[in-house]
């Protein structure tokens, strides 16, 4: 369990496998989340994880520091690729099955807007801001506004990190 008094994680969220969660200050995780830690995830300081989201599929989740998973979205660091040879869900043994499983990852300042998919593998740039109801099968460089893996234009980041200073007191390295 996890020992951070900063940590908010609201009563009918469901974390399994908390124990491999590295949690940064300042976390809220609220109702109606499911996480699935099968293997090590970290989320930085001052991440929220709004309601009605999931993450799962087994692999290696990273959330930078400052950053968002709005309401409803689902970070699958594992899925079946039903395009080859393997067949069913997971009530059949992996062997017969053609599993994806690689890392996630946000850099800081992301935001992933509400009912979002983020896909096995990807990596999302630091400042990156993605809209809602975006399907992410690759990677998104920073300081991008995407609607899917579409970069629609630039986000401010001197702005942004201006805004960071006055928070915080110092620059951000």
């Amino acid at each position: 369990m996890h020992t951070n008094s900063s940590v908010k994680i609201y009563e009918r969220a469901k974390i399994v496998g908390i124990e491999n969660i590295e949690f940064g200050e300042n976390v809220i995780i609220d109702d109606f989340v499911f996480i699935y830690a099968k293997k090590p995830m970290r989320f930085g300081s001052y991440v929220h994880i709004a309601c009605f989201s999931s993450i799962t599929g087994g692999e290696l989740v990273e959330i930078g520091d400052f950053s968002a998973v709005s309401q409803g979205c689902r970070l699958l660091s594992g899925s079946d690729d039903f395009t080859d040879w393997g067949f069913g869900n997971s009530t059949i043994d992996e062997t017969f099955r053609n599993v994806k499983r690689l890392p996630i990852s946000t850099g800081d300042f992301c935001v992933i807007g509400a009912n979002s998919v983020v896909l096995p593998g990807v990596a999302i740039g630091e400042g990156a801001s993605v809209g809602a109801g975006s399907i992410i099968t690759k990677d998104l460089d920073p300081w991008g506004v995407y609607l899917g893996n579409k970069r629609i234009r630039d986000r401010n980041k001197a702005g942004v990190l201006e805004t960071y200073r006055k928070f915080s007191g110092h620059d951000y390295s």
